[in-house]
Formats: structure tokens, sequence, C-alpha cells
């Protein structure tokens, strides 16, 4: 008490002034928090930021208070789409425009709105055009062509009002209607052609360009051929360009050359021609995480600035198709870089990310990867926006780049996830390119990927990656022969029907060079092998100088010093392109009395051409050869003269028997069955 009497005067009230004066804006404060709570639960709200759009349709989702809605509406400039509602959740597919798109989602009860929702933002990434298509037909002496299955375009569908056809430079002979009209630079204007069959054999090509009522155009380019003077359909979805059988790849890594980067390859590619190769194959060129090789990629769409960027790889294609060579690029589908600007979004935002649907996620949500790749994000091609995402990049390829093909990164990993893509792809791409050709990282012995798009695949065992001849060469030079046959049999049981298989001695994943692990005689045995074995050889970055380094190295640039290796690749080279049974995809092994360390072959020769016999001494000691059966004694008896494609120089077989030197290999045909080649000629041949 007697504190309470001696506070001064008024203190009491003084304090309840300022107690009360506090008490009532914090009353009004939590009025008005309950009120915006009240307000947020009554705005409906999207599950998801916006961002990049890769569709021109695109999924939306959210939640709403069903007490106070009645209706739910997603408006997008001056489209309204009504959502359908289940309970406290609305979906609807919103068409977007071209360009920027901002969308909101309104509440609305029997007669009045409600509330709003905050604007989503919508950036669509895709051009919208009309789309080409070709269909070919064709009878003995006629070739029919039709436009007609030709797609609007999707956002903004226009009528397409303009038809041309050109036909290609470069077809063996004139194309001309039936009512004898040419087909040449000047277009014919027409939904449907019908062409004359011309009267010289070989593959034709004709475009179709599609102009709708704004103005927007497209392409695609059709192909037939002719085959005895009688036209023939040609099936895009399971044949091969005909250039793929013959082609020998040069594969190059722009760390490797110098100046580094893609103008240093550029300054190569002479020397990669003359050298006997049709094709080079790139490494990965688009955006990568900082120093890495290629493979962790965090732009699709942007060529890495360090290469050189897009006028270098332009450059570089342009100057090889003045060569004759074509461009192959390797293409990763299967994964983004950690460091993808899409990846770190959902990383961060988690299911608010507009990208968090984009990544391949396990049952507790965690990304998946394969292997040890830990900064490799495994995309999720379930949603179709990542389809459409990886169907741009490779459009962009050949479009803009005009590359002729794809060595595909992980193939073997979106084909165990998606295994429809891949007949996706091939579609779009041969629409645009009936020569586009597609190497796939996998396996060549399971089936699937020759049979669903792919031109050709890896000399790989069933194991992924496992490379077939792995455990054939040992490091004390000595050659595991029964175990190579195997490996090129697939253990005897053959390949599937339509194989193409990529034969390589280096790759980007083989580790230590060959020749730095069996050296430079094996070197010289194993490229022989290369050429002279169906598929298509694969020369890796500098193998014919005996460039010794490891994969991945981001340098120093090789050096480009020609050693005997070089001219010995300039000579199988030639050698192949002179033997069409090099060309073939027919192979018979032949049963010798030298099986432990001889490897004999025979490549038959198609009609008209002659066959060819490969023997191939891995021993240190001369060997003398003889067929053991029926199939391999009548083989040996046709060489009674033979001809060392090799050498050029005349072979002596007596009794059926070849002698074959130490580490040595023959290229054996029949003289009586074909005009001697001189060494000379071929190398020529190998000069040209």
């Amino acid at each position: 008490m007697s504190d309470r009497r001696t506070r001064p005067p008024g203190t009491r009230v003084r304090l309840d002034f300022i107690y009360i004066g506090m008490r009532m804006p914090l009353a009004l404060l939590i009025l008005a928090a309950l009120a915006a709570l009240e307000a947020h639960a009554q705005t409906p709200m999207f599950d998801t930021e916006g961002g990049d759009a890769w569709s021109f349709v695109q999924p939306i989702s959210g939640h709403f208070d069903p007490r106070r809605c009645d209706s739910i509406a997603i408006e997008s400039g001056t489209v309204r789409i009504e959502a359908l509602r289940i309970e406290n959740r609305f979906h609807a597919d919103v068409p977007l425009l071209p360009g920027g798109n901002e969308l909101r989602a309104v509440c609305r009860s029997e007669t009045h709105e409600i509330a709003r929702s905050p604007a989503q933002r919508w950036r669509t990434m895709l051009a919208d055009l009309p789309k080409a298509w070709i269909r070919v037909s064709t009878e003995r002496t006629s070739i029919h062509l039709d436009g007609g299955r030709s797609e609007r375009a999707t956002s903004l569908p226009a009528p397409i009002v303009r038809f041309e056809w050109r036909a290609r430079a470069g077809n063996p002979a004139p194309l001309r209607t039936v009512d004898d009209k040419p087909l040449g630079d000047a277009p014919l204007t027409t939904k449907r052609l019908q062409l004359n069959a011309p009267t010289v054999d070989g593959e034709y090509y004709l475009t179709l360009r599609v102009t709708d009522a704004l103005g927007r155009h497209d392409e695609s380019t059709g192909v037939f051929r002719v085959r005895s003077q009688r036209a023939e359909a040609v099936t895009l979805a399971s044949e091969n360009p005909a250039w793929v059988d013959s082609a020998v790849l040069y594969g190059a890594a722009p760390y490797m050359f110098e100046p580094q980067g893609l103008r240093g390859i550029e300054q190569r590619l002479s020397d990669i021609a003359k050298l006997g190769a049709t094709a080079v194959w790139i490494s990965p060129v688009t955006a990568a995480a900082p120093d890495d090789f290629g493979y962790s990629v965090v732009d699709q769409f942007s060529i890495r600035q360090d290469f050189g960027g897009a006028a270098a790889l332009r450059s570089l294609v342009d100057a090889a198709h003045r060569l004759g060579l074509r461009v192959l690029v390797d293409f990763v589908p299967n994964h983004f870089s950690q460091f993808h600007a899409y990846f770190r979004d959902a990383q961060e935002k988690g299911p608010r990310s507009p990208y968090y649907d984009w990544f391949d996620r396990d049952a507790s949500g965690a990304v998946t990867q394969y292997f040890d790749w830990q900064h490799l994000k495994n995309l999720n091609f379930d949603n179709p926006a990542v389809r459409n995402h990886i169907l741009a990049a490779a459009v962009r390829f050949v479009r803009e780049f005009e590359v002729d093909g794809f060595r595909v990164d992980a193939s073997w990993a979106v084909a165990q996830r998606a295994p429809e893509f891949w007949p996706m792809l091939r579609a779009e791409l041969t629409r645009i390119d009936p020569d586009i050709v597609l190497i796939a990282e996998a396996s060549a012995r399971e089936g699937y990927h020759v049979a669903n798009g792919f031109d050709a695949a890896y000399d790989w065992t069933d194991t992924l990656g496992q490379w077939a001849w792995h455990d054939v060469f040992g490091p004390d030079g000595k050659v595991d022969v029964p175990r190579l046959r195997a490996a090129l049999t697939n253990d005897g049981r053959g390949y599937p029907p339509d194989s193409l298989i990529v034969r390589f001695l280096n790759n980007n994943d083989t580790g230590e060079r060959f020749i730095s692990r069996f050296g430079p005689d094996l070197a010289r045995l194993g490229a022989t092998l290369l050429f002279t074995l169906p598929g298509i050889p694969l020369i890796y970055n500098g193998d014919e100088v005996g460039a010794e380094f490891k994969p991945y190295d981001e340098g120093p640039p090789i050096q480009w010093n020609e050693s005997p290796l070089t001219d010995h690749y300039r000579q199988l080279a030639a050698m192949r392109r002179e033997l069409p049974a090099l060309r073939t995809r027919e192979l018979m092994m032949l049963a010798t009395n030298r099986d432990a360390t001889t490897l004999a072959f025979l490549r038959p020769g198609p009609e008209g051409a002659k066959d060819v016999t490969v023997l191939i001494n891995f021993s240190g000691a001369p060997a003398a050869v003889k067929g053991v059966n029926d199939a391999s004694r009548a083989q040996f008896t046709r060489l009674s003269r033979a001809v060392d494609a090799l050498t050029g120089e005349r072979i002596r077989v007596r009794n059926g028997t070849v002698e074959v030197p130490a580490r040595a290999a023959l290229v054996l045909y029949s003289e009586r069955e074909r005009t001697r080649r001189s060494r000379s000629h071929f190398q020529a041949d190998a000069a040209h």
C-alpha cells in the first residue's frame, strides 16, 4: 500500500492511457491480418510460378475456397477458360500466344466476381509456324507427292494458302511432271504433284514449302529412289541414308585442336578429308558447366563461346560441306547439368517451380541420375514440355546449322525411361532432312535402337558401356583371338537384323589410348580390323598420328606430326572405298588351322563385285594358314591367284595355304576375278 501511495499523482491514468493507446492499433492490425487471411483464403492460387513454356497449351492447376467460389476461370489476354474443379482444386489446359502471356485465376459466385489470383506469367519459347509434311507414293513409272498432311500453326492456326515444290540441287537427273513441266529451281505451286519416274537410277530429293495466310512458312524435304528405272518409295522411319554404309567417321574434340575450339577443327578439315574420312563427329558444343568437357549441359540453345560460338559452328559446317564431309554433333538429351537454370530453380523453389516436373524423380521425390553422375540430372520425358524442348534443340541444329546428324549421348538412358521418344525424334528430323543419321550411344547387340529410329550403335557387349574387345588384348602384346572372334559375332549369336556397328579403338570413354596400352604394331592391326569389318570405322582425335592422351583432357592440343599410321589409315580408307565387299554388312568367319593366333573372315561382295578374304596374324611368328572345313577350304582354293589389296602384291597360295607374316594382315581378292590394283593406285586414291 505504501508503494502505491508514493507514486506521483496521475501516474496510473497516464499508464492506462498509454496501454490503451498501444492496444487499439494492435487490435486493428490483428483484425486487418485476419481480414487478409480471409481474403487470401477466398483468392484462388496457382500451384507454381510462371516461366518458360515449351508448348502452346499450358497445364494449369491450383487451389481455391469452394465455399465461396462457384466457378473458377483462367484468363489469358482475350482467352477465358473454365477450369475443372475437384473439391478445392482446379485444373485447366490454357492456350498460350507466342511471346509473353499473363494468366490469372478468377473466383466467381453465381452473380459476381469475388477474387483474382496474382498474375502468373509464361514466355512461350516455341515458334508458332505451320508444319510441312510430304506423302510420297510410287508406281512403276510415276511418283505421287502430296502436301495435304501439312499442319496449321498451333497457337494462331491460319489456313495454309500456298504449296511450293522445288527439286533439290544434285539429283541424278532432271525431274518432270506427268504433263511435262520441269521441276527445278522455279517452284511449282500445287498441293499435289505427280512426276514421271526418271530414267537414271539413284535417290531424288525435293522440297515442299508451305505458307499460311499470315505469311508464316515451313519446309520439308522428301525422297524417292529409282532402281532399275523403277520408282520406289523410301521408308524414312527404318531405312538408312545411302551414305551411311560407306561412312568413315572422324571424332574431333575442340579441346584437342590448335587453336582450341571449332576454328581449330575447321583448319584441319582438309587433312581429315585426305585421310579418307567422310564425316566428322564433334563432341558437345552446347553451353556447359565451367571446366566441363561438354556433357554437363546448361543451355541446349547456346553454342559455347569458348569454342567460338554459333558463327564458328556455321563456318565449320560450311567448310566441311565444301570438302564433301558431313558433320555430326554430339547431342545430349538425357540430362541437364546441376547448374542449369531450370534445375536450380526447381531446387530452390521445390514444387512451386514451373520446372519441378522437368526432372525424373524417385519415390522419395529425389531427382535421379545414373552411376556417379551426381552433377547430371535426368530429365522427365513423361513431361511434354521436356519432349518439346529436346525436339526443338535437335531441330535447331538441323535448320540453323545444317548438321547432317547426331551421335546421341546416353540414348540407352532415354530408351529405358521413354522408349517411344526416339521414333518421334527421327520422324521430326527426317521430315526436314531425309539424309539425317542418328548414332546411338548404346549396344548394337540389342535390337531396340536400330528398330526405333537409329542408324547405328556402338560395339559394346550386353554390359552397358563395355567395349566388346575389352578383354581381347593383353598388356604383354598377346591377343586372345578366340575371344576376339566371339566379340565380333556376339558370341556366335549374330546381331539383330539391319544392325550397323560403330567400330573403334578409342573414343571419349575408352580410357588410356589404344597405342599407349598395346603399342604401334597392334594399333596398326587394330586399324586394319576396323576398316575390314562390317560397320562404320571411327578414327578418334589423332589416332592416325599416334596421339596419346586420356579422355576428357582439355589439352594440350595434339601435335599433328604424321606417323607411319597416317599413311596406313589413308590406304585403309582408299581400299574400303575401292572394294564394295568391305562396305556391305556381310561377315563370315573362316575356320582355319591357326584359329588360336590368326583371325580369318570373308567379306562377300555384292552382286557384280568380288569377295574379299581377310587374314590377320596377331602372333610374333609367320603362320601358314589353311581352311579346315568345306566352306573355308573352298574359299582358300578360290585364292589360288590372289592380290593383297593393302600392298598390290601377288600372294602365292599353294594347296589352299596362305603364308601370313608375323604381326601382319592380308586383304585378299582373287586376281582371276578382279583387275590387279597396285599399291601406288591405292595411295593415289587415298590422296584424293
